[in-house]
């Protein structure tokens, strides 16, 4: 388990030094273009680096595991983003969610408060877990993860992800 956290973190960070530097006349991009609000202005940070090391789970299971995930979003015009989170499942199997999201800001007139929603493909639920999430077909399951957070300043925030009916998840944000 420790092996496999250190190898999501590792494994990020080299995926955040292959991205390009952002520059106002070059703007190389990895999410899709179609994302992008047109005419919104450019955000203010590239990406944002999450790590989540706790899950709380609404129900007890004895297999459960502890759940540990790494996430790298790029941001595009109009408060939206691409990703990939890489993380162990709640029951030690490794996976993976690729997603697009979109953030409001400004949560009930709180400059600092915020929301996220994300969707895409999570893949990782196999063998005799693939009922544990809903429409699993071969591993792959569609997803929509929603998420409350609270910016301490530009580049630092703490959130906490809605994870359907199995539980919370509790993460850090650094912006660059």
């Amino acid at each position: 388990m420790r092996f496999f956290s250190f190898s999501l973190i590792g494994l990020l960070a080299s995926l955040l030094g292959a991205l390009p530097a952002a520059h106002a006349q070059s703007p190389d991009r990895y999410c899709p273009s179609f994302i992008e609000v047109k005419g919104a202005p450019e955000p203010t940070h590239r990406g944002e680096f999450t790590f989540s090391p706790y899950t709380l789970h609404w129900s007890h299971n004895p297999e459960h595991k502890p759940v540990v995930l790494a996430a790298m979003d790029e941001q595009v015009p109009g408060n939206r983003f691409c990703g990939v989170a890489l993380f162990s499942n709640s029951f030690g199997q490794p996976s993976v969610y690729v997603y697009v999201g979109q953030e409001f800001d400004h949560l009930l007139g709180n400059p600092r408060l915020f929301v996220k929603v994300t969707a895409g493909i999570l893949y990782g639920y196999v063998g005799q877990y693939k009922d544990k999430v809903p429409l699993n077909h071969g591993g792959f399951s569609p997803a929509i993860i929603p998420s409350v957070g609270y910016n301490f300043n530009a580049h630092d925030s703490v959130q906490m992800k809605v994870l359907g009916n199995a539980g919370l998840m509790f993460s850090y944000g650094r912006k660059f």
